[in-house]
């Protein structure tokens, strides 16, 4: 963990230090009520030991001090004039535990073990509530495609490590369920995970997630905020379509990346925080490097290790076998009836060529599953354009407009590198497609 020292007896910084450093701890030793502010402003710490004597400050007012910037803080208060009243008001003010002077080196292992056990728990459930606002199955990446199965060898081979990933693959393929997967392989997988988008906001909005802000530093911030990469201290932060970062916020990110030093939004402390990335682009960067719209010294930072997912389209053994695990998962998390799938259902969702990939599965299986009643799916309750693909379009079938429209906007979406390139062949501007994306939910 990251500890904070805060006693200003010198023998006491030192015998303090060498005790936990020697269980495997980082420490970070300090004097005074002004520098234990000033370290806890510029990084994240687990633990803090506060003296309650500081020189003419008071060890009590320094405890709500900290919690303010890091309410996750546990802090030990230690002092030689103990007594029940000052261990009340310690505890009242936010102290966690309290150790009378003298203390044995067995004594602090004591209480940081617990302390350790206590914030990993922590840490772990905001980890589960974060799974639990996106139900999900259960992850499958057991696969009969050789290109898939290359893909997560070498995602296990890296996942140990600390090199930065990037996934690449068209939408849908489950580039977050496999940067989930490497994050549970790697040794931070106690640690917390966490995932942006980064088209879906603004470039001072994606700058204040990430590196968090400070009260007032634009309209609507009412109050600090710590940023995705302090909460993610010690985990692993997934940056979804990195390609579309904005220009502004490609310097920090690489700053970021190089030193590990950020700054919150109109903040002029610079912090440090440990946290691995895992990055994820449907987009050719290397073209966007050409057209001046991605930093070619971040792409280099971000393409230590590549690797690249396969359509579902060129997994067609893995499709029966994801539709069936879908099915029972659906039935089970719906208490929906159907439990097996109709031969001819079953011929047209592996004939059909699923430009939503994996994404566009679950949802039409999750449709599926609720709109039928009976034991087996029949093809009546899957899309009309699956039920219309080729091979399987009976010369009575007459297709809506907006069923062919759909369809194009998918193919062409699939066999196109950027939402740009898309755009332009189809005649429109990307606002439009846009508006097009999400009427049918691609």
């Amino acid at each position: 963990m990251n500890i904070l020292i805060v006693d200003d007896e010198m023998n006491i910084r030192k015998t303090l230090s060498v005790c936990l450093e020697t269980e495997g701890h980082r420490v970070v030793a300090v004097s005074n009520f002004e520098d234990a502010l000033s370290e806890n402003a510029r990084r994240s710490f687990d633990v803090a030991f506060v003296d309650l004597r500081l020189g003419t400050a008071s060890g009590l007012d320094l405890i709500p001090a900290l919690l303010a910037g890091s309410p996750w803080l546990k802090i030990i208060v230690i002092t030689a004039y103990a007594s029940i009243d000052t261990a009340v008001e310690a505890i009242k003010r936010g102290a966690t535990d309290y150790i009378p002077k003298p203390f044995t080196p067995a004594q602090v292992k004591l209480v940081v073990h617990r302390l350790a056990e206590l914030r990993s728990l922590e840490q772990r459930v905001a980890s589960l509530q974060a799974d639990l606002q996106r139900i999900n199955p259960e992850v499958d990446l057991t696969t009969e495609s050789l290109a898939m199965q290359r893909a997560v060898e070498l995602a296990r081979q890296v996942a140990p490590t600390e090199a930065i990933v990037l996934l690449t693959g068209e939408n849908g393929t489950g580039k977050s369920v496999l940067a989930r997967a490497i994050h549970g392989w790697s040794k931070r997988a106690n640690k917390p995970f966490a995932e942006i988008s980064c088209p879906s906001l603004s470039g001072e909005l994606l700058e204040s997630e990430l590196f968090g802000h400070v009260k007032g530093a634009f309209t609507g911030a009412v109050r600090d905020h710590s940023g995705r990469i302090a909460m993610c201290e010690g985990g692993t932060l997934f940056l979804d379509e990195i390609g579309d970062l904005p220009l502004s916020v490609q310097p920090k990110l690489l700053r970021f990346i190089q030193e590990r030093e950020y700054e919150r939004l109109g903040d002029h402390i610079t912090r440090k925080a440990d946290v691995r990335l895992i990055a994820a682009t449907n987009m050719d960067l290397e073209e966007a490097v050409k057209d001046h719209r991605f930093r070619e010294d971040l792409y280099y930072r971000l393409n230590v290790i590549q690797i690249e997912i396969p359509p579902l389209r060129e997994r067609p053994n893995d499709i029966i076998r994801l539709a069936k695990g879908l099915l029972a998962f659906f039935g089970k998390n719906h208490r929906c009836d159907p439990r097996q799938f109709t031969d001819e259902t079953l011929q047209l969702l592996g004939r059909y060529s699923w430009p939503g990939n994996v994404r566009e599965l679950r949802n039409v299986i999750e449709r599926a599953s609720i709109l039928c009643h009976a034991e087996s799916v029949g093809a009546e309750y899957l899309p009309e354009k699956i039920q219309a693909s080729e091979g399987h379009r009976k010369k009575t079938d007459l297709l809506s407009l907006d069923t062919i429209e759909e369809m194009h906007i998918r193919q062409v979406l699939a066999s196109t590198k950027s939402l740009q390139e898309a755009a332009d062949i189809l005649g429109i501007d990307q606002a439009t497609l846009w508006r097009r994306r999400k009427r049918y939910n691609i």
